[in-house]
C-alpha cells in the first residue's frame, strides 16, 4: 500500500545530513564536561552546535540552552517567571499556545498565580488592541508563539515585542513551528524556545534562547552543565544532530516549493469536495500547514479512514487522545464545535512530492462521500 507522510507539523524524519552526524558521533564518547581530549573534542562539537542555532535564530550574543525537547524549555521560562512575581505578578499568553504553554500557565493559575488568556481573532492573529488593554505596570511577562502548530497562523512578533518591551514586560516566543519554516530572528525577545525534531533533527532534544541580562532559574539541578542551568551529562548524539539539522534550515528554509505544493492540495480539496472550510490566516500562515474542516465527518474517523489508503495526517480535535474536546485553538477562533471535530490538519515537508498531494487529492473525495452518508443515516 502507499504511504503518503504529510504530519510533518508533529514530527519530522532525519535528513540523510543529520544522521551522518549523529552516526559520527557515535565515535565521539568522550563526556562533554572531561578535560581529557575526547572531552574537549566533544565539547568543541557542541558548541558548534550552540553556533549553528544562533545563526537559525538571527542573534550573536545570548545563550543557547540545550533542553530535552521544547516543552522542557517552555517550563524552563515560566518557572523562571514564577519566582520573579513581586510588585509585577500578572501572567499574559494567548489562547492558542500550545499545550505545554497553555497548560503550564493554568496550573500557575490554579496555585493564585494571575494568569489572562488573550483572545485571537477567526484567523487565529492575537487581537493587538486587547493586548494593549491587559498590558500594565503589573505585567511580568507575555507568550506568544511564533506560528500556530495546527492552523498554521503567523504572528506579528516584532509588533507584539515592541508592545510587550515598551510595558516593561518579559515577552516569550514558542518559535518551534516557525523555526526552518519561515525567517526567526529573537531581536529583542527574552526568551525562544526551539526543537530539533521539527527541523529534521533528532527526538529528544530542544534549545531556549535566552537575551543577555534576562534573568532564568533553572528548572534541572545538579551538575555545572550549561553554566549551571541545566544539569546532567550531555546529550551529544542529539545535540549535534540538532546543530546539523539547525545549519542546514538556516540556508534551505521551507519556503517556495512547499507553499507550492500545499496550494495544490488545498485548491484541489476545495475543487472536489463541497462544503469545506479552510482554517487559519489567508496569507500569514507557514508555508506547509493547511487545516481544513468537513462538515458532517468526524475527524477521527477520516483519520482512520486516511490511514487506511496509506495517508498520515493529524485530526484538529482531540479525540485520538481518548477526549471527546475538539481543539482549544479552533475553538479560539470562533469555530463551531461540529466544525473543529471534523477537521485535518495536513502539514508537508521534505520529501512530498506532487504525486502524493494529487494522491490524497483522489483519495480524500470518496472518503469525506462515505462518511457523511454514515452520519446521515445515523441522524
Amino acid at each position: 500500500m502507499r504511504k503518503v507522510y504529510i504530519d510533518y507539523n508533529a514530527s519530522t524524519p532525519l535528513k540523510p545530513e543529520v544522521k551522518d552526524a549523529i552516526i559520527e558521533d557515535l565515535e565521539i564518547y568522550g563526556n562533554a564536561s572531561s578535560m581529557h581530549a575526547s572531552g574537549r573534542l566533544a565539547r568543541s562539537r557542541i558548541e558548534q552546535a550552540r553556533a549553528s542555532i544562533k545563526k537559525l535564530i538571527g542573534v550573536k550574543e545570548g545563550s543557547v540552552i540545550f533542553t530535552s525537547g521544547g516543552s522542557e524549555a517552555n517550563n524552563t521560562v515560566f518557572q523562571t517567571m514564577r519566582r520573579l512575581v513581586h510588585e509585577r505578578d500578572e501572567f499574559l499568553i494567548s489562547s492558542i499556545e500550545h499545550p505545554s504553554v497553555m497548560n503550564t500557565a493554568l496550573n500557575l493559575n490554579k496555585e493564585g498565580f494571575k494568569v489572562t488568556i488573550l483572545p485571537v481573532d477567526k484567523y487565529g492573529k492575537l487581537k493587538l488592541d486587547e493586548l494593549e488593554k491587559k498590558l500594565s505596570d503589573k505585567t511580568l511577562f507575555v507568550s506568544v508563539m511564533a506560528a500556530n502548530n495546527e492552523i498554521g497562523t503567523v504572528q506579528d512578533i516584532k509588533e507584539i515585542t515592541g508592545l510587550v518591551k515598551k510595558a516593561g514586560a518579559f515577552m516569550h516566543v514558542d518559535a518551534v513551528q516557525a523555526a526552518g519554516k519561515i525567517p526567526v530572528n529573537a531581536g529583542d525577545i527574552d526568551y525562544l524556545t526551539i526543537s530539533a525534531h521539527k527541523i529534521y533533527g533528532p527526538k529528544g532534544v530542544g534549545a531556549l534562547y535566552v537575551k543577555k541580562s534576562s534573568p532564568l532559574f533553572p528548572l534541572v539541578h545538579g551538575g555545572h552543565q550549561e553554566d549551571g542551568l541545566r544539569a546532567g551529562t550531555y546529550n551529544n548524539s542529539g545535540i549535534l544532530g540538532f546543530g546539523k539539522a539547525a545549519e542546514i534550515a538556516a540556508i534551505e528554509a521551507e519556503k517556495s516549493e512547499i507553499s507550492i505544493l500545499r496550494d495544490r492540495l488545498r485548491q484541489g480539496l476545495l475543487e472536489k469536495i463541497p462544503n469545506i472550510k479552510i482554517n487559519g490566516h489567508p496569507t500569514d500562515i507557514l508555508p506547509n500547514t493547511l487545516n481544513v474542516s468537513f462538515p458532517g465527518a468526524e475527524g477521527e474517523a477520516i483519520l482512520l479512514s486516511m490511514d487506511m489508503q496509506g495517508i498520515e495526517a493529524s485530526t484538529g480535535s482531540a479525540c485520538a487522545s481518548g477526549s471527546l474536546e475538539p481543539s482549544h485553538v479552533l475553538l479560539a477562533t470562533g469555530l463551531e464545535h461540529e466544525l473543529a471535530h471534523g477537521s485535518i490538519r495536513f502539514s508537508l515537508g521534505w520529501g512530498i512530492t506532487e504525486s502524493d498531494i494529487d494522491y490524497i487529492i483522489e483519495m480524500m473525495p470518496p472518503i469525506i462521500a462515505r462518511l457523511r452518508a454514515m452520519s446521515t443515516l445515523k441522524a
